[in-house]
């Protein structure tokens, strides 16, 4: 096993004529609006629905500056986005940019780690549909029993809190904790089952099988639905904000707005599906990188002003709830608008639900096309042509998990998969510019010379660490940024070596630091989901991936030749 075996990589050219012959390509009728349209569509779903209560929760109104810092480490990474779907109009996204810059071993772990980003995104974006669902049933009247809208781990860990005597604890885990206590046992174990969280699934899981898919038409409406819900939330609620509910500003300081990063950057997640549509997009060069820095702007104000009101009409320790938006309008006695949201957020998370289940499976088939997963996973229903078997198991993947999980350690887990992901884009930019490879890009990424920015950034940036923060404290606590400042260090060593580009530098350390915030939990669980995934690789994608059967087919042919 050598390393280029473990480096090959898959060629631009061939992928798209790959794609022509198997008549693949896609009708290119989507204009800057659509994918705007489609960007935003993919972004605002469970994040402002529900993550962005315990952001606040934590970092209190501060928390609306980090939504501007998260949108900017999200802009350096949608410009490489944009660039390599300029490049490779064909499906695949990350996996495949990954295959053609990296390597094959690198787009295995890109694609395992998007396997888990789509996965987990649809068990938190089902956990808070389930908060959703039962609040909208209270305001008819109908009560859902408690204890199968909870999942046993999320009302575990808040008995548990709440026997140790902790204070100025959040409604929702005195409530969790009360459920806990009072919920029927089994053979001495609490029954506790998030039901509502495991219906949706499967029957969305189900539609998807059959072969449902949103028109362009219908995600424009849920757009527009969205932003409509979500303008009058701020219309409305700027009525009942207090001002003096901003003071303190940041009652946690910055660790506390920090503390709040998983959830922030978890609202943003679904930029990126705009690549996915590069064989529909009518000019890639112009139209795609505008889309994703408009959804982004656009996104970016929704979510500041939002977060603004919601810590303005209430105290941003009442915010620690899944359903935020609903529940401050209850405290103001607008239940009339709380359910409306209620309502709007079920329609609106249910279509980002599907989204995502409908772009799971794709990954797995993409995959396996490649020979790096079984065949079977590629096989396509024959009457309903979709790839039913990788739907059938990415339902299962999503629905067990979401029936017991504690929604926090999913959203964590997201977060650190997806950075991953986006660190990998970032490089793979690097190394095709650095290797003169990405000369027929209808966009790039702007170049600005990082020479002497990136180590000059780094010299002044471990100066004020050093001088102006308690530095031994911070490193104990958080000893991953030992590597956030070594990667800072080579880059800066490599940018004045090869004069790489600034940007693409800036996305991958900001991603970087911001995987550094997320606890030790989520990484160890990272981790070993991509030991998993590499075992599986190195047990069966090694050797039957396509690229491995062309290379052996054409050493055959060339032993033939010699021998003759």
């Amino acid at each position: 096993m050598g390393l280029n075996s473990l480096l090959r990589k898959k060629n631009i050219n061939d992928i798209t004529t790959e794609s022509d012959s198997l008549g693949s390509g896609m009708k290119r009728i989507l204009g800057v609006k659509d994918l705007t349209l489609f960007g935003i569509a993919a972004i605002i779903g469970a994040g402002i629905f529900s993550t962005i209560g315990r952001a606040s929760f934590h970092g209190g109104p501060a928390v609306s500056l980090l939504f501007v810092f998260v949108a900017i480490a999200c802009i350096f990474t949608a410009l490489c986005y944009a660039q390599f779907a300029s490049m490779i109009s064909v499906s695949g996204s990350a996996y495949t940019y990954t295959y053609v810059s990296l390597g094959e071993v690198f787009a295995w772990v890109i694609g395992w780690a998007l396997i888990l980003e789509y996965a987990v995104s649809n068990m938190v974006i089902a956990i808070s549909w389930s908060e959703y669902f039962t609040t909208m049933l209270e305001g008819f009247g109908i009560h859902w029993p408690d204890w199968l809208a909870i999942g046993h781990t999320t009302a575990y860990n808040a008995y548990k809190t709440v026997m140790e005597g902790a204070t100025d604890l959040p409604s929702n885990v005195i409530k969790a904790a009360q459920v806990y206590q009072n919920a029927p046992e089994l053979f001495g174990i609490k029954l506790l089952v998030n039901l509502p969280a495991g219906l949706i699934v499967i029957i969305l899981t189900a539609l998807v099988y059959i072969g449902i898919k949103e028109s362009k038409t219908v995600a424009n409406l849920l757009v527009f639905l969205k932003i409509g819900i979500i303008l009058l939330v701020i219309i409305a609620g700027a009525f009942f904000v207090k001002p003096e509910n901003w003071s303190p500003f940041a009652p946690n300081g910055i660790q506390g707005v920090l503390g709040g990063v998983a959830a922030v950057f978890f609202a943003f997640i679904g930029f990126d599906s705009i690549s996915t549509t590069a064989e529909e997009c009518k000019n890639p060069r112009r139209d795609m990188p505008r889309a994703m820095l408009y959804c982004l702007g656009i996104c970016t104000i929704l979510y500041v002003a939002i977060a603004l009101v919601l810590t303005g009409m209430v105290n941003f320790k009442e915010l620690g709830v899944d359903d935020p938006l609903a529940y401050v309008f209850q405290k103001v006695d607008m239940n009339f608008i709380a359910g409306v949201i209620s309502a709007t957020a079920i329609i609106a998370i249910t279509s980002a639900i599907l989204v995502f289940q409908i772009g799971q499976p794709r990954i797995w088939m993409t995959m396996s096309r490649d020979g790096l997963l079984w065949p079977r996973f590629s096989k396509i229903h024959p009457k309903f042509k979709t790839p039913t078997f990788a739907t059938f198991i990415a339902g299962i993947l999503v629905c067990i998990p979401s029936l017991f999980l504690d929604m926090q350690f999913v959203v964590d887990l997201t977060s650190v998969g997806t950075f991953f992901a986006f660190i990998l884009v970032c490089s793979g930019v690097l190394f095709l510019d650095h290797k003169g490879l990405s000369k027929n890009a209808k966009f790039k990424v702007p170049y600005v010379n990082g020479k002497y920015i990136i180590f000059i950034s780094f010299a002044v940036a471990v100066y004020l660490f050093l001088s102006l923060t308690d530095y031994r404290a911070i490193m104990i606590n958080k000893p991953l940024l030992s590597v956030f400042w070594l990667v800072w260090l080579g880059l800066s060593v490599a940018a004045f070596k090869y004069k790489f580009s600034l940007l693409p530098i800036l996305g991958i350390l900001t991603n970087l630091y911001l995987m550094t915030e997320l606890g030790w939990s989520n990484w160890l669980m990272f981790i070993l989901w991509l030991a998993i995934g590499l075992t599986i690789y190195f047990c069966y994608g090694y050797k039957k991936s396509k690229l491995a059967l062309q290379k052996r087919f054409e050493k055959e042919i060339k032993k033939e030749s010699i021998i003759e």
